[in-house]
């Protein structure tokens, strides 16, 4: 029997499901475990619910505080009532992906076959592998078509990846800041970032749990992700050359500049919330991402049984998944016959301006969801 949808406004929950899951790179899953969360009232024929799929680090908390940092929920000016993606209409999912360490399986979780952390043990996962737990927690909701999939960055990823994989689930996808594959670009950074993790000497080849993580080589890796996420411009605009809290220059190697503390800050919050192993598994997922190769190579031909309506939107800033990506996605879902619509939105805000304040992309949304149903 299905649990009951409680229909208040974020709640929170944690599922077990017992069918287990075979993945892309030939592993499998006894059993997945999904963390989640709910807002709004799903719809007595069960046709109003929206998945959000979030981006690398984030996590089910979209649009309520977080557990652990207190923080407001990551999409939490998007979701709600009277907002964008309106609670009062619609009933919204976001479930943390496979391989995270928020509560969904992972490197960090139990393996019931041994009583210990997977730790590196854990298989190797994909998107589409994401993809095919989101969709056995709808099937445990009984939810069996979405009125949209939407995300950013490894969210859009996922969004594409839902309408080639269950097209016949998906009535819309909103796909915004991301990209069909990962460029050499793309995998460059990551391998930094993975190589900082592991060549911290706490890492211990990923059995760390029950001692000190590797924060260390976790915080270096954020540091030089989070520099994709920004723009030139808003790294001048915000930082330009200004010290940190000094008059001179100190001729050594602390953080002499505001930039230089921003990073080093953003790498030690980062460590307090998240999984390293996790890191890694989920970083490898966005590298292995092309959808064109998932379907013989041609793009369009991940579309060819989609119905659904497409809304994708870049920003003219963000240099980690560019317009020209945006672009290229629009023209396979043309080729395909799908109905898009793009738009390229300006912001000094780099790769992360569609988690800030954007009235245009706000009326972009809501616009775009008002227009089914």
């Amino acid at each position: 029997m299905l649990d009951t949808i409680d229909q208040r406004f974020g709640l929170s929950r944690n599922v077990t499901l017992p069918q287990g899951l075979s993945l892309d790179g030939g592993g499998r899953l006894a059993t997945v475990d999904i963390a989640y969360e709910t807002y709004g009232m799903l719809d007595a024929d069960k046709g109003n619910a929206i998945l959000v799929c979030h981006a690398l680090t984030g996590d089910q908390h979209l649009a309520s505080e977080h557990p652990r940092t207190g923080k407001p929920g990551w999409w939490q000016r998007m979701v709600g009532p009277g907002r964008p993606i309106d609670t009062d209409r619609w009933f919204v999912v976001c479930a943390n992906v496979l391989g995270s360490c928020m509560g969904t399986s992972g490197p960090a979780s139990i393996d019931p076959a041994t009583g210990a952390p997977y730790a590196m043990r854990f298989p190797v996962i994909t998107i589409r592998d994401m993809v095919r737990a989101q969709a056995m927690l709808l099937d445990h909701l009984g939810i069996g078509r979405l009125a949209a999939v939407v995300g950013g960055s490894m969210g859009g990823m996922q969004a594409l990846s839902w309408s080639a994989t269950y097209p016949e689930r998906v009535e819309a996808a909103v796909v915004l800041a991301s990209t069909a594959r990962h460029s050499a670009q793309n995998i460059a950074f990551h391998e930094v970032g993975r190589q900082a993790v592991m060549a911290d000497p706490r890492w211990n080849n990923g059995d760390y749990y029950g001692a000190e993580p590797p924060a260390a080589g976790l915080a270096v890796a954020r540091m030089a992700a989070h520099i994709t996420y920004l723009s030139e411009a808003g790294l001048t605009e915000k930082f330009g050359r200004k010290l940190q809290a000094r008059e001179a220059k100190t001729f050594g190697f602390d953080a002499d500049f505001q930039v230089e503390s921003y990073l080093r800050h953003q790498g030690l919050s980062f460590v307090d919330r998240f999984d390293a192993n996790s890191y890694l598994y989920i970083t490898r997922a966005m590298d292995y991402f092309d959808l064109a190769e998932e379907h013989g190579g041609l793009l369009a031909n991940a579309f060819a049984a989609s119905r659904a309506r497409f809304c994708l939107v870049s920003f003219d800033t963000d240099w980690l998944y560019p317009t020209a990506d945006s672009r290229s996605i629009v023209r396979a879902l043309h080729a395909a016959g799908a109905p898009a619509s793009f738009v390229e939105l300006s912001s000094p805000y780099g790769h992360d301006a569609f988690l800030l304040d954007s009235p245009e992309l706000d009326r972009v949304m809501a616009g775009f969801l008002g227009s089914g149903r």
